[in-house]
């Protein structure tokens, strides 16, 4: 950083203001000062702490010391009202503060496009459509008693052509792949009135325009630092810089699901609040704070609790307290309970559980540390050494009221279902033994594997099975724990020598947090395991029959007698789904009365579509697949709400 040079871009900024002088000036001399203590922690921490002789604390001390001295800023940017939420300081001098920032970072950092391969051109963005389109061409037949609503899904979609990297010389730092900017592709089924059971479906997808979405969309430029993953000091220079800058640490980037409570709609991912969005129009209405009794980050999976329809959230922080727990009204308007569950590790957790009378909280090993972090390790990490447990709490319990079963250790995004089965709590999820969040390293560490090479390589069977065996992808499981003994059972309900991957498990949501007999999850097949490694691509759809067995036999002739019933329902070749969901029958009887509906994109003809699958007919052919008029990128979850609730 040539400090002399900065300052010399700087002085048109400050003249003629003399009420800044003194306070810019502090701000360079103390980049002047922590530079080259910044460069020497950047060749200790990249040493990556290699000797064990290495000393931590001093190295600690260091960093801590040029963070004291880079913090001169903050006063400056308090004085300047940099962000919007402080009040009554002249606009002029907010507008200098932040061309200072702006000029020091983009003298300092480089963005750079993280590139896509040929197999990745659906992970690619969209720009927004505008009005709504009418579909023209329906393959098949929708059913006369499919229910009039609004299919959404919600899914990353990055502004300015895609994720960035960061190049500076504090070292590099890279979105991960989920972070890109929320955008909502919703397809409307509506009946042509006169015109008896015809059909009139009309598709369009719209950005959600979250606070930090609007700060760089008026920049026109990227503006947020990427810091989820990269070099130790580049990501904690790139979060500090940040927080100087736009006052928050991150993105709030709301990609990752749709719900509706209270008769209102949500889009939600787990860094932030979520945001209430207009189901018709798609424009986004503002953060839902529940009347100001929450203001933190917000589970992608909250859960209504049956019979009560109260909703169970939960909310991350990387400081104490590291997991909070609520639950809000059903009409969406209080907050009925909230409580700290007094954590002692920050958890990366994507998911909560309900029953008719339990909270169901996962304490896995995939842990935020900033402490680690400041020492050359990783932000987010997966510990495989670390314990794991799996918490029963009732509704309106606190954290001296959660029975905890240890378990082994493992990760798990997803919840299919939990229930009561006499004395037991039932959870039934998809686990894995590894993380893929962050990005795999032990792959590259344990077999010398680059990315350039994973990406593109041929995946002959004996490369599939190689990669399956170190990844340990996610099948699924079912813990029986029970709340008298305290005993925990764990089975694994289909074959380890599966097929395919199952992961994004989706029921008959009338179900949730009662006995249920089907689930239906998103397949990725191992024959064509093309650069998952940031990048999953879904090729069917599986339907599991909980009470159903089947038997297997093994390579020694062994019969396997408590593996449960599998359907397949495989697409064409080259054509990939996401965001699938169950529709159930309005008068439906059976629990598998529905529908199976699923966003994909064929790419060999580059041509996004929308499957409509007969849950109960489930191998055989979709009834109806709608041709769509715009791409769509491959994304999250997809919910399904009926015009009946609107």
């Amino acid at each position: 950083m040539d400090i002399k040079q900065l300052q010399a871009n700087l002085a048109a900024t400050v003249r003629g203001n003399d009420i800044l002088k003194y306070e810019v000036q502090n701000v360079l001399d103390a980049f002047s000062c922590a530079t080259p203590k910044l460069k020497y922690l950047e060749l200790q921490v990249s040493k990556k702490c290699a000797k064990k002789d290495e000393n931590i604390n001093q190295l600690t001390n260091d960093l801590q010391e040029c963070i004291k001295e880079l913090g001169v800023v903050k006063p400056l940017l308090t004085n300047l009202e940099h962000f919007p939420l402080i009040v009554d300081v002249p606009k002029v001098m907010k507008e200098i503060s932040s061309k200072l920032l702006d000029t020091l970072v983009d003298f300092t950092f480089e963005f750079v496009d993280q590139p896509l391969s040929p197999s990745q051109s659906n992970f690619a963005p969209v720009e927004e459509i505008g009005e709504v389109v009418r579909v023209t061409t329906i393959q098949g037949k929708i059913p006369d008693d499919f229910p009039k609503g609004v299919y959404i899904r919600n899914g990353s979609n990055p502004l300015f052509g895609g994720l960035k990297s960061s190049k500076s010389i504090f070292g590099k730092s890279s979105h991960l792949w989920i972070e890109g900017e929320g955008m909502l592709h919703a397809l409307y089924f509506t009946k042509e009135k006169g015109k008896g059971s015809k059909w009139n479906v009309l598709y369009k997808n719209k950005y959600v325009e979250t606070d930090t979405f609007n700060m760089e969309k008026n920049r026109k430029k990227p503006g947020f630092l990427p810091n989820m993953e990269g070099d130790a000091l580049a990501v904690l220079m790139d979060t500090f810089l940040n927080l100087l800058r736009f006052g928050v640490l991150h993105k709030y980037i709301s990609n990752t699901n749709v719900f509706e409570h209270g008769k209102r709609y949500y889009s939600i991912a787990e860094n932030h609040m979520p945001q209430e969005i207009n189901i018709q129009t798609l424009e986004t209405l503002g953060n839902w704070t529940v009347n100001g009794a929450w203001n933190q980050s917000f589970t992608a999976h909250p859960k209504k609790i049956p019979r009560t329809g109260e909703l169970v959230i939960m909310g991350i922080n990387p400081l104490k307290p590291y997991l909070e727990l609520g639950v809000i009204s059903a009409d969406g308007k209080q907050m009925v309970h909230k409580v700290d569950l007094k954590f002692n590790r920050c958890i990366l957790c994507h998911e909560i559980g309900v029953t008719r009378r339990y909270i169901v909280i996962l304490d896995f090993p995939l842990t935020i540390d900033i402490n680690r972090l400041i020492i050359g390790g990783e932000l987010i990490k997966y510990d495989k050494d670390e314990y794991a447990r799996i918490g029963i709490m009732p509704h309106y319990g606190d954290a001296n009221s959660i029975k905890w079963f240890e378990i082994e250790p493992c990760c798990v995004f997803h919840i299919i279902n939990c229930f009561e089965d006499n004395d037991e709590v039932v959870v039934r999820a998809c686990r894995a033994r590894r993380s893929i969040i962050p990005r795999p390293e032990f792959i590259v560490d344990e077999f010398g594997l680059s990315f350039d090479r994973l990406n593109e390589m041929s995946f002959c069977k004996d490369n599939v099975q190689v990669l399956k065996e170190i990844l340990s992808f996610f099948h699924v499981c079912e813990w029986r724990l029970n709340m008298k003994t305290r005993e925990v059972k764990m089975k694994n309900p289909t074959t380890a020598n599966h097929q395919f991957i199952m992961e994004f498990p989706m029921i008959n949501e009338r179900f949730i947090g009662l006995k249920n007999k089907f689930s239906y999850l998103q397949l990725i097949d191992s024959e064509d395991f093309s650069n998952y490694f940031g990048f999953a691509k879904f090729g069917g759809i599986a339907k599991l029959h909980f009470e159903e067995r089947r038997v297997e036999i093994s390579k020694d002739d062994k019969q396997e007698d408590d593996l449960i019933k599998v359907e397949y329902h495989i697409f064409p070749t080259k054509t990939f789904c996401s965001g699938a969901i169950f529709v159930q029958k309005v008068e439906g009887v059976d629990e598998d009365d529905g529908w199976i509906v699923a966003f994909t994109h064929n790419e060999n003809t580059n041509q996004s579509q929308v499957y409509i699958i007969d849950a109960k007919d489930f191998e055989s052919e979709p009834i109806a697949i709608i041709i769509l008029p715009s791409r769509v990128p491959y994304g999250f979850h997809g919910a399904f709400m009926p015009f009946f609730n609107l």
